[in-house]
């Protein structure tokens, strides 16, 4: 019988030698990975591919994580399974020259002890070694003009509060972003609609396929418009006749969605024949829980 892979000091020797957790854009390698060499995760895995990488997320709930952080118009970078290093070390920014390398923040060991809570080890032979935290998902942003920034996002099930010990972890990874001055959201399920976690990711493979020109997404935005309440059906139709193709019909439309251009009611259903129906822009970025700061922490 197969022996269920665990948790070792040695394990974690092999990610630190393999590189994992560092690295920025397609360089970069998760702490965490899909693989049949790494101990499988409680939730189930999926594969994104955004941006020439291959994003490798640990359940559903980090995947329509990941979805709603595709969607911010400013997003630079994306590191899922960012790990949290037990000892003191640099910004994160310093890996993109923004901050300086030698100024060192404060690890998990550090910040364990200052709150008062047992840091989690793993033991294998009488050799111990501190257990590495990670966030599901770091964010870097880049907005025109302006330098990076950050924001680090955790995905619970909403019964996380029953766990004293998930707490006590969830305090330690937020001090941990706490002390470098990056927001952090916790989310569940519930901060966002889960009609909306399925529409987005219905039309992913559109929206985040090839990209489209901006005129060209911007001309289905109209058509769209023009013809609102009209079905999904008949525009997809109308755009296909404007732009030559069907598949860059679907493109067109879906990439306008994402990027707001055609402010979609996201909770729609996936039956073709339903209209397109529009919300205005405030509603329609209030689906997205990152951008609307939503939390469940409190």
């Amino acid at each position: 019988m197969r022996k269920t892979k665990r948790f070792t000091p040695t394990v974690i020797a092999r990610f630190i030698r393999q590189g994992r957790g560092e690295g920025t854009y397609t360089d970069y390698l998760p702490w965490h990975r899909v693989t049949r060499g790494d101990p499988s995760s409680m939730g189930r895995s999926h594969l994104l591919h955004w941006k020439g990488r291959l994003r490798e997320l640990l359940s559903d709930g980090e995947l329509g994580q990941q979805l709603f952080a595709t969607m911010l118009p400013d997003l630079d970078d994306s590191l899922e399974q960012f790990s949290l290093t037990p000892e003191d070390s640099a910004h994160p920014l310093a890996r993109y020259l923004e901050r300086d390398p030698e100024v060192l923040f404060p690890g998990t060991l550090t910040l364990a002890k200052h709150l008062g809570i047992k840091h989690p080890t793993l033991s294998e032979r009488g050799v111990k070694t501190p257990w590495r935290l990670s966030t599901d998902l770091l964010l870097v942003r880049h907005p025109p003009g302006q330098p990076r920034s950050c924001m680090a996002l955790a995905f619970k099930t909403p019964d996380f509060k029953e766990s004293r010990r998930t707490i006590e972890l969830l305090r330690l990874e937020r001090e941990y972003w706490r002390s470098r001055k990056v927001p952090w959201l916790l989310l569940t399920s519930e901060q966002s609609s889960p009609e909306v976690v399925l529409t987005l990711r219905r039309i992913a493979p559109w929206a985040l396929g090839n990209t489209v020109p901006e005129e060209t997404q911007e001309q289905a935005a109209r058509y769209a418009l023009e013809h609102a309440w009209r079905s999904q059906t008949y525009v997809l139709h109308g755009i296909a006749d404007q732009c030559g193709s069907m598949e860059l019909a679907q493109r067109a439309l879906w990439q306008s969605v994402w990027n707001g251009h055609l402010p979609l009611d996201l909770r729609r259903g996936w039956r073709p024949h339903l209209p397109l129906r529009m919300v205005s822009p405030v509603e329609f970025w209030a689906f997205n829980p990152i951008l609307s700061g939503r939390s469940a922490w409190i």
